[in-house]
């Protein structure tokens, strides 16, 4: 299904590399003017080179999104420069991976402080844009350890329900404003951070693989299909949805070999 995104806008979170690099560039890609955003420069310069050698219109805008002020500015910002803000998904994430006895407090505030309270700060800025315009869309990207226990991955999985409970609360509160609001619950993606870590375990990677009922870790272009489905209107009667794309894992139960 092709979808025409021309004349729109929209902002993507951590959107330098992985999914929201994917996400950035299908949504360029279908038409829409996108602003990213990403703490480093260098990738943030690398994922507007390539998205532009597309043929996408891009603005590459560095800062931390657990910086509320620098957050909240860029969603007012870009509505003010372009007029309107169409779509948003809050992808940047944060994680700490360490068993509970040796997590620190400060560990579990950033993974907080990025997964759950960035979305509350960016989505009350775009909520308000869009309500004035009576249309919008926002789509979160959670994580299946926000619907499944994953040991060593407290403050991430904690965070990560957050965000789909949050985005359940969102979208009641947008739907009669014409705003939509959803969760993709993706499991394990081939980014650079998996590809990395495939090569330093290859034995566990492989396991990993084989658990997924599909055999296979998922490719950000394939989240991206399902993000822009649900950002643009051929989803118009769905909200309130957090939806796997996970190659089936939440689905599995788990039976001993």
């Amino acid at each position: 299904m092709s979808v025409d995104l021309s004349g729109q806008v929209a902002v993507v979170t951590g959107g330098s590399d992985g999914i929201g690099l994917a996400t950035a560039s299908l949504l360029a890609q279908r038409g829409a003017q996108v602003v990213i955003c990403g703490r480093r420069q260098e990738k943030l310069d690398q994922a507007k080179s390539v998205i532009e050698a597309q043929g996408g219109k891009v603005e590459a805008v560095q800062l931390d999104v657990s910086d509320e002020a620098a957050l909240t500015a860029l969603i007012e910002n870009t509505g003010q420069k372009y007029g309107r803000l169409d779509m948003l998904v809050n992808n940047a994430m944060s994680t700490h991976y360490a068993p509970i006895s040796r997590l620190t407090v400060d560990h579990w505030r950033k993974d907080f402080a990025v997964n759950a309270e960035a979305v509350f700060v960016s989505t009350k800025a775009a909520m308000k844009i869009m309500g004035q315009a009576g249309k919008g869309s926002i789509v979160n990207i959670s994580s299946t350890c926000g619907i499944r226990a994953a040991a060593n991955m407290s403050s991430y999985s904690a965070s990560k329900a957050a965000m789909i409970q949050f985005t359940s609360v969102a979208a009641m509160e947008g739907a009669r404003k014409g705003i939509r609001v959803n969760a993709i619950v993706p499991g394990q993606v081939q980014t650079a951070g998996t590809e990395e870590f495939s090569q330093r375990a290859p034995d566990i990677a492989a396991r990993t693989a084989d658990a997924i009922p599909m055999g296979r870790g998922g490719l950000p272009e394939e989240l991206a299909q399902a993000i822009v489905f649900l950002l643009s209107d051929a989803a118009s009667y769905i909200t309130g949805v957090a939806l796997p794309v996970d190659g089936g894992k939440a689905a599995q139960m788990y039976l001993p070999s």
